[in-house]
């Protein structure tokens, strides 16, 4: 038996429902109900209440009605009684290497197998979505591996999201992959997605198979705060641990990010620290939130941080602290401001660097002025020599001459009496700093010296 056919007149009358037809279908797949936890079928392709058997589809023009979401050319093709549980296969967007014949081997790209009620969930067709359910598609069939409610999820289409789980799909399916719908709401426009899955049941803090990530983890490594707050009114669990011993604010303060989204990121770990997540949790590697945040050079976050108790000397697996952190991450963030990473740090009470590896620093940290002017400025004698000068590249100099030729020039010049009255008071304040200086009312610019302002030049 050919399973792929052809919409003509003629087969679109004869396709009625015959389920001991299944296993000659070539791409079938097993039907089986759900399990009690609300997962698919054991290889991850269950289908429920079916009513027609899944052929598979090759025909051309009923692929690009269901791709563009022609609803007009859909009804003309999916009359009543048809079979609608068809099976398409589609190129993936993942290249890996497959030999079709002895001894060849090519990169081609993977092949996924669809349906007509993914494809039109997955594009946000909901009236096509719609037209479908009503001609018997089983909802929960999922031939390739997920369901389409995780596509409409993926795709943050709330709704066909809506729309599924009124026709009764499973808010806690598990994807081939280990995913339930919640955990692929990875996007600001799928708030709604998940507002619905939560309504209808969804497990809050349902875990992935394999990342063991809940919802809460896929949100906060995404900067969702919104989602954050919505699971967190549902009961999200704040220290819940995925596989590499990360919180939900690890995940958030880990996860690389774009200057323009620090402030996301920001709101989001603030929601977490209100809520009570813990600032000073280890994942397995012994990184702390603080570390985290200093990889990724996010000032907001750190200072957020720090303000809440977090211990800005304590030491990972590797024995950086996060001083070390943000100095080996600067030259790879300058946009992200790293100096001002730095500067909290030193007011923070961090440890600073030891005199003697200043020069490594300045071979990675040249192209960040700022960050070696709040190094220089927390230490009252430092030893330059003409090491330094040649540590620094000539073009680097030529870009920021005025604080490199001051910093050059503390070779046979002592620092100023400002600066040594400066670094007399810090030490003398040492632990408490910046609590004392809230209760004095110093004038600005005196405070913001006190507290290593940038001037782009060192006396």
């Amino acid at each position: 038996m050919d399973c792929a056919f052809s919409f003509s007149s003629a087969p679109l009358c004869s396709l009625q429902p015959d389920e001991e037809k299944l296993d000659q279908c070539k791409y079938s797949r097993q039907a089986g109900p759900r399990h009690s936890e609300g997962s698919l079928h054991p290889a991850g392709r269950g289908c429920r209440n079916s009513r027609a058997e899944p052929l598979e589809c090759r025909d051309l023009l009923v692929q690009n009605a269901l791709f563009t979401g022609d609803l007009e050319m859909l009804r003309k093709y999916f009359t009543k009684g048809a079979a609608v549980n068809l099976i398409i296969e589609t190129k993936g967007d993942e290249l890996r290497w497959t030999s079709k014949k002895f001894g060849l081997w090519s990169l081609a790209y993977e092949q996924e197998l669809t349906t007509p009620l993914h494809i039109t969930a997955g594009r946000g067709y909901a009236d096509c979505l719609r037209f479908l359910l009503r001609r018997g598609a089983a909802v929960d069939f999922a031939p390739g591996g997920k369901t389409a409610l995780h596509e409409a999820c993926a795709a943050a289409s709330a709704d066909c999201a809506r729309l599924l789980l009124s026709f009764g799909a499973d808010p806690e399916a598990v994807s081939e992959d280990g995913y339930t719908p919640l955990h692929l709401c990875k996007s600001p426009g799928s708030f709604e997605c998940v507002q619905q899955l939560l309504q209808h049941g969804a497990n809050v803090n349902r875990r992935t198979e394999e990342e063991e990530d809940t919802a809460l983890h896929v949100a906060a490594r995404h900067g969702l705060a919104d989602h954050v707050r919505l699971l967190l009114r549902y009961g999200a669990e704040l220290e819940a641990t995925n596989e590499e011993g990360q919180t939900p604010l690890n995940a958030a303060c880990a996860q690389p990010h774009q200057p323009q989204d620090m402030e996301r990121y920001y709101r989001v770990c603030q929601l977490l620290v209100e809520s009570g997540a813990s600032i000073n949790a280890a994942d397995r590697d012994r990184q702390h939130p603080l570390h985290l945040a200093c990889k990724n050079a996010n000032a907001p976050v750190v200072e957020l941080l720090l303000a809440r108790g977090a211990n800005v000397n304590v030491m990972n697996y590797s024995g950086n602290t996060a001083l070390h952190n943000i100095l080996q991450a600067a030259a790879y963030k300058l946009e992200h401001q790293p100096e001002l990473v730095v500067r909290a740090l030193l007011n923070y009470g961090a440890i600073r660097i030891w005199p003697g590896s200043l020069l490594k620093v300045l071979r990675y940290c040249h192209a960040c002025p700022r960050a070696i002017e709040a190094l220089m400025n927390s230490y009252e004698h430092v030893r330059v020599s003409e090491d330094w000068v040649e540590a620094v590249p000539a073009e680097v100099v030529q870009k920021y001459p005025r604080f490199y030729q001051s910093l050059f020039s503390l070779e046979q010049s002592p620092r100023s009496l400002q600066h040594l009255a400066r670094c007399a008071l810090r030490t003398f304040l040492e632990g408490r700093l910046l609590r004392v200086l809230s209760q004095l009312r110093l004038p600005r610019a005196l405070h913001q010296f006190l507290l290593l302002g940038f001037e782009d030049v060192l006396y």
